[in-house]
């Protein structure tokens, strides 16, 4: 008896112990499932959503997920599904312009998962129109992505997913400011040689959608650029939309400067209507600068004797771009020769135009018979009368033997006998004068 009563009693022990295990792990093998909640989406610009007209930008855009689980039960036989049904799936975004004056650059973009409640950001270039008005737009941001629609259980061990596509168009706000946007309508440099001043005369359009007040025009040169403007502001005033105007900024050129066009940037200063100081976009305008003013000696190298006194006539040739103005040529002796006139006055000299410059030299007796190179210089004014004198310019002199009467009188031997025998001349002339009167 006490042998079946403990048999009982360890039956007892046994069920309660399934039974302890079978509740252990009935919440372990529970799952979930989702009744209700789908994506829901919006679109915002991140920070301001303010941007200039004539200015390419990048478009932050934040994507937010709102979407929200409503309803779900938990039983321990349901299998709980890979996805939530309010998960944005395999996201693509295409933002367009709509009517808007702005063209977009980036391409439609992947972004993948979004989950319900997070959020995402998003980036776009785009470029707005030079013209646009000011005001607010919508841009479409077109949005393609699947999400779970539902699952459904065979089994205890089976799920069949399905998916559902969806196309939803959102309204990104964006604004674009009233301002002032530089419009060059002419442009006149002249010819501003390397080493010169000059004027760059620009005629301006207010082709944005705001009236400034006390405007400033400002040049600025490139960094590095030999073209740095003397004055490098202008105050216009008032400068309302649509208005021209022309302003001559006056600039230099360094002397280390080449022929090329170098660049300056062109910006103005205003007061908007709400009374904020505002700088413009920049406009890029090319300033053509020409060759140092050059001069060319086109005359034959002229000839020389040792021990006389020589005109040196010298042709000059403007061969620079420009004009030059009181042109006043000037020589540098060097052994075995001095001057005493080295200048020579050339007057107005256009591009190509000679001019005949006349020094006098003398020679010394003991120069060598060759050729020699003498340094020369033209003093100027240029088109704004600045005073100006050009590089050294090599004037060629050429030393030669005398020849004829002037070789007999460079010989001290046959000096010698002429005037023995002009002596012997006058002698003998007296001598029969004398015996004719007697």
């Amino acid at each position: 008896m006490e042998i079946q009563g403990t048999g009982s009693r360890f039956v007892c022990y046994l069920a309660i112990l399934v039974c302890i295990c079978c509740l252990w792990s009935g919440p372990a093998m529970a799952g979930t499932k989702v009744l209700s909640g789908s994506p829901v989406l919006s679109a915002t610009v991140s920070g301001a959503n303010e941007f200039s007209p004539g200015t390419e930008t990048t478009i932050p855009v934040v994507i937010q997920n709102s979407g929200l689980i409503e309803f779900e039960f938990t039983y321990p036989t349901t299998l709980t599904p890979a996805d939530l049904p309010n998960t944005a799936k395999l996201m693509t975004l295409t933002l367009s312009p709509g009517d808007a004056p702005v063209t977009i650059l980036s391409d439609p973009q992947m972004v993948g998962d979004l989950p319900g409640g997070d959020q995402m950001m998003v980036y776009f270039r785009s470029r707005i129109a030079p013209d646009a008005p000011a005001g607010s737009y919508n841009l479409p941001l077109m949005v393609h992505y699947t999400y779970l629609a539902h699952a459904d259980q065979y089994g205890q061990d089976s799920l069949q997913y399905y998916y559902q596509t969806k196309d939803v168009t959102l309204d990104l706000p964006i604004q674009i400011k009233p301002e002032i946007l530089l419009d060059v309508v002419s442009l006149d440099t002249g010819q501003i040689p390397v080493g010169a001043e000059g004027f760059v005369t620009v005629g301006l359009r207010n082709q944005g959608h705001e009236n400034g007040t006390d405007a400033v025009l400002v040049l600025a040169p490139a960094p590095n650029s030999p073209v740095q403007p003397s004055v490098g502001s202008v105050y216009i005033g008032d400068f309302p939309a649509g208005s021209v105007v022309t302003v001559p900024f006056k600039v230099a050129v360094s002397a280390n400067g080449e022929a090329q066009n170098y660049p300056v940037n062109l910006t103005v200063q205003y007061k908007d209507q709400n009374g904020n100081f505002i700088v413009s976009a920049p406009v890029v305008i090319g300033i053509p600068v020409s060759a140092r003013i050059a001069f060319d000696v086109v005359s034959p190298p002229p000839e020389v004797t040792p021990g006389g006194q020589h005109l040196l006539t010298v042709e000059y040739k403007n061969a620079g771009s420009s004009t030059v103005y009181s042109a006043e040529a000037r020589i540098y002796a060097i052994d075995p020769f001095t001057t005493s006139d080295d200048t020579s006055y050339l007057g107005t000299l256009e591009p190509g135009e000679t001019g005949t410059a006349v020094f006098e030299v003398t020679v010394d007796s003991a120069a060598t018979v060759k050729s020699y190179s003498l340094d020369s210089e033209i003093r100027y004014r240029d088109a704004l009368d600045n005073d100006q004198v050009s590089l050294r310019i090599p004037v060629p002199v050429s030393v030669v033997a005398p020849t004829g009467f002037q070789a007999l009188l460079a010989s001290p031997g046959i000096i010698a006998v002429i005037i023995i025998g002009v002596i012997a001349l006058i002698f003998i002339l007296r001598t029969r004068w004398k015996k004719r009167r007697s």
